[in-house]
């Protein structure tokens, strides 16, 4: 078994490789892929109807552009020298990636919470993309860029003192660490805290029961239907119970007995497909309504496709030949607790495709307005969640030596973070330009 002080070791060995210093530096390769492009690229497996929808959500703000654009980070990111140093990577850490939800004992925890592009890589990586999310949203909020640089410092310097207090603990205490909902509040000033507690109630409202009854209605006759709401909430037709039979067999096999045997006590009642979030705008998404005991105790699961992740051209290929199953063994490796319905399946064309719970107290911060003090607070929560994530998987005492006890490493990320919210501007402003032009097709307002 290595020793502490050998895996200690390995970390300052990795310095010699790639200085904390040399994080600071952006320079965009000769060879660097046009942007555009790589959006393009992803377009070509998607719903073609709904890809204008995608671009029409990017081109809101710079802020909206590098949440849709993980795919062009991570091209960025892979042109780069990098640690070595193995983590499970988020794979798309940037703010609104984290959040709030229910443990199954529904204990409310702030996490990461998103994880389609997850796959082992450099730990770097994720802090990187964080730090660049939190510098592009408080340039974008009016702040000031040496304000903007603090907010990311401090994204970054909290991934480190937390990394480096988890390289100190057992192996149970860090596999057992989280952060509770209820733990925040010393964390934001006293005149912000009905705030926060006003956030987490809302995110406790949000559950199965709220969604059932914002999304259905009851048909002529008197049974409960998803409400279609084109393009974005379009109800399933044609999904016959031999294909319906197929597809729930495949997603139970992927769930532990205990939870199968629960899943068994719900039966089925509609299904519709549902535009979600930004980057992942033209991917398969369905929502599924199912009942148990009677009409007032529903279930409303999501089904989402799992495409390869946009870190696999610059790392190794999964492990999982799956890729659904790819973001559920991520999530389960990396979130203090994960939501019981979580599993995967194979549906129509071979497409990969996993599940979870459409609601389940699930909440995001308002990152738009935030005021400096307040985004700086949040960057800092994130960083420590996105370092607890790490430490579960990858080698937190080698992570912990390489990054030190100085700032060396925080301001080189943050340097790094001011340099890439500029390159995210200009990208940003190249689609502005393209859809102004006719080049690419945007739905304004979806």
């Amino acid at each position: 078994m290595t020793t502490p002080a050998a895996r200690a070791e390995k970390g300052k060995t990795a310095r010699k490789n790639v200085a904390r210093s040399s994080h600071g530096r952006w320079i965009p390769s000769s060879q660097r892929p046009d942007p555009l492009t790589v959006l393009e690229r992803q377009s070509v497996d998607r719903v073609p109807e709904l890809v204008p929808i995608r671009y029409g959500r990017m081109a809101v703000s710079p802020f909206a552009f590098l949440r849709g654009a993980a795919a062009v980070m991570a091209a960025d990111l892979g042109a780069q020298p990098h640690t070595g140093l193995t983590v499970q990577l988020c794979g798309d850490a940037h703010l609104l990636n984290f959040g709030v939800f229910a443990s199954p004992e529904r204990a409310l925890l702030f996490d990461v919470n998103d994880f389609d592009e997850t796959l082992p890589g450099p730990f770097e990586w994720d802090v990187k993309r964080l730090a660049a999310s939190v510098a592009v949203a408080s340039l974008q909020n009016g702040t000031t860029k040496a304000k903007a640089h603090r907010a990311a410092l401090v994204a970054t310097e909290a991934y480190r003192v937390a990394m480096r207090r988890l390289s100190g603990l057992g192996e149970l205490a860090v596999w057992y660490e989280r952060i509770d909902a209820d733990d925040l509040a010393p964390l934001v000033r006293r005149d912000r805290r009905a705030m926060l507690a006003d956030r987490l109630a809302h995110a406790r409202r949000r559950t199965s029961l709220q969604a059932f009854g914002k999304l259905t209605a009851p048909d002529a006759s008197g049974v409960r239907r998803i409400v279609e709401d084109p393009p974005l909430l379009e109800r399933t037709v044609g999904l016959d119970r031999v294909s319906l039979g197929k597809i729930f067999s495949d997603y139970r096999s992927s769930l532990s007995e205990e939870r199968r045997m629960l899943l068994d006590r719900f039966h089925f009642v509609d299904a519709a497909r549902k535009v979600v979030g930004v980057g992942s705008v033209g991917t398969r998404c369905f929502i599924l309504l199912l009942e148990g005991r009677d009409d007032g105790d529903p279930l409303m699961l999501q089904i989402k496709e799992a495409g390869r992740s946009v870190l696999e051209p610059y790392l190794s290929s999964s492990m999982y030949a799956h890729q659904g199953e790819r973001v559920v063994r991520g999530q389960r490796l990396t979130q203090a607790a994960s939501d019981i319905f979580l599993g995967w399946m194979t549906g129509p064309e071979k497409r990969h495709f996993y599940w979870r719970q459409l609601r389940d107290m699930k909440g995001s911060a308002e990152v738009e307005t935030m005021t400096p003090s307040m985004l700086r607070a949040y960057a800092g929560l994130c960083g420590r969640a996105l370092a607890r994530a790490h430490a579960r998987s990858g080698d937190r005492i080698a992570i912990a030596s390489y990054l030190g006890s100085t700032d060396v490493f925080d301001r080189a990320v943050a340097d790094f973070a001011m340099r890439y919210a500029s390159q995210n501007a200009d990208d940003y402003a190249a689609l502005s330009a393209a859809i102004a032009a006719g080049v690419i097709t945007a739905a304004p307002g979806v």
